[in-house]
């Protein structure tokens, strides 16, 4: 896959800012909602959150918009459905067709 380890000091989140945020969302999130059972649960939950992450939360850094683009609806068109991800956690809104 390419992935190449990168050494930080220890107690020092100023070296990997990009990480820490990260691990910052998925705590306060995802994890404080939730009580992992055991090992295959939690990665479990880390693969929806990481797909709701993808698809469905919006990021100030990509003007609102999610890291998969998502098209834009006129807001005439279609009822909202609502889709709940991460077990109920959060929701995703989509306008379905007339």
């Amino acid at each position: 896959m390419g992935i190449v380890e990168v050494v930080s000091a220890p107690a020092s989140p100023w070296h990997n800012p990009y990480v820490e945020r990260v691990i910052g969302s998925i705590r306060r999130e995802c994890l404080d909602h939730v009580i992992v059972l055991n090992a295959s649960h939690l990665r479990r939950i880390l693969t929806m959150y990481g797909r709701y992450y993808h698809r469905s939360r919006t990021h100030l850094g990509l003007e609102k918009d999610a890291p998969d683009p998502r098209p834009v609806s006129p807001s005439s068109t279609g009822l909202i459905v609502v889709t709940p991800e991460v077990g109920g956690l959060h929701h995703r809104y989509e306008r379905k067709a007339a």
